[in-house]
């Protein structure tokens, strides 16, 4: 009888408590002061990363992946440089009456392209993709006179009939008549409102 009361004894002294045990392992879960690999603390606890609530199951060399906030995916507006630097549309009432304008580019262009006049005179009232254009009209003119002999001049020339119209708000197109004394062309031009000024975005000479 007093071998196996002494053999008891021997085992509740090899059994640590359980207040020691908890203290030893902590559970892992939610409502553990341990928190799960992953998780994100807020401000009333430990959650971690699965949407359920429930603990990730962790397997050896596996950790759970992390959760990313709406902040974090989140994508930032592409930032587009012609809104805040380029050429700012104008409305029609705001710029001047463009019938002179359309005119006196008319004028101006016939002048040009028989090499009386040069572009950069009016590189002001025109885009950029405009200068370029009569850019190389200019050169083939000065190749066509050279190669036929005639000297450049100023043209005598007359403007006819110019029609005109508005496809939009802020913009003209116009039908200018020109008449000389070998033949009668035509010159189409269009006009956008940019920074409060009528500035050309097409000119052909037919």
């Amino acid at each position: 009888m007093t071998t196996k009361v002494i053999h008891n004894q021997k085992k509740k002294m090899d059994r640590p408590p359980p207040r020691l045990l908890e203290c030893a392992y902590p559970r892992i879960g939610v409502n553990s002061s341990f928190p799960l690999p992953g998780a994100q603390r807020s401000g009333h606890g430990v959650s971690t990363a699965q949407s359920s609530g429930r603990a990730e199951a962790l397997t050896p060399g596996r950790l759970p992946k992390p959760v990313l906030s709406a902040s974090t995916t989140g994508t930032r507006a592409r930032f587009v440089e012609d809104e805040f630097f380029g050429h700012q549309p104008s409305t029609t009432s705001t710029l001047p009456d463009p019938s002179p304008l359309i005119e006196n580019l008319t004028r101006a262009v016939i002048e040009i392209l028989a090499g009386a006049r040069d572009l950069e005179q009016i590189s002001r009232w025109v885009t950029d993709d405009v200068y370029r254009h009569l850019l190389k009209r200019v050169v083939l003119s000065a190749r066509a006179r050279h190669a036929t002999g005639r000297k450049a001049g100023r043209p005598h020339f007359t403007i006819g009939s110019i029609s005109q119209f508005e496809p939009r708000d802020g913009a003209v197109e116009a039908v200018v008549v020109v008449h000389n004394r070998a033949r009668t062309r035509a010159v189409a031009v269009r006009l956008e409102g940019l920074d409060n000024r009528w500035r050309a975005t097409a000119i052909n000479v037919l």
